[in-house]
């Protein structure tokens, strides 16, 4: 693990060794299970716009039977 200094407001900070204690644990891994969930929606963010932007570059016409050739289980004849 690695050791990193934050500044919070004394407001925040309150409240932060408030849940600690309730939750009988100390500000350390308070910190590491908030910060955790919220790296991993940061990261499906970014996963969604980057699929958006594809998706804008190269769009699918429903029209087009090839989009259906790609994504369809033709039996065998």
């Amino acid at each position: 693990m690695g050791t990193i200094q934050i500044v919070l407001e004394p407001d925040l900070l309150r409240a932060a060794d408030r849940a600690a204690r309730k939750l009988k644990t100390n500000r350390c891994a308070l910190f590491r299970e908030a910060l955790a969930p919220h790296l991993r929606r940061l990261d499906t963010h970014d996963r969604g716009h980057h699929d958006r932007e594809g998706y804008l570059r190269y769009p699918d016409s429903l029209d087009d039977p090839a989009v259906w050739d790609r994504v369809a289980d033709w039996p065998d004849e």
